[in-house]
């Protein structure tokens, strides 16, 4: 997963859901991306094994404002916030489950 700490801290306003206690897995999904359910289960489990972890996806198509604002380009594309809402790391395809709990073990 890279790094991205460009854009400003995202809330829960900005999201439509309520941020993790300790890191948010946030995922840009399309109605018709196969690899987008594939992570979807990916980032569910994930969030499930770590305390203080919650998952929000975000239908890409119906926010494309906020689509604009983070550059993302390509579903499924998943952002990693810190407790305060900073991006901190950016991946875009379907990611492994192991590489999620990697980059949820450097921001917590």
């Amino acid at each position: 997963m890279d790094r991205q700490s460009q854009a400003g801290p995202l809330d829960a306003a900005g999201l439509g859901a309520e941020l993790g206690e300790r890191a948010t897995l946030v995922q840009f999904s399309s109605a018709f991306c196969q690899p987008c359910r594939a992570t979807r289960r990916t980032l569910t489990e994930v969030a499930r094994m770590v305390a203080g972890v919650a998952h929000v996806e975000i239908d890409a198509e119906a926010h494309l404002g906020l689509v604009r604002e983070l550059g993302i380009s390509r579903t499924p594309t998943v952002l990693v916030l810190d407790a305060e809402g900073r991006i901190v790391r950016r991946a875009v395809g379907q990611p492994r489950t192991v590489d999620v709990v990697a980059a949820l073990g450097r921001v917590m």
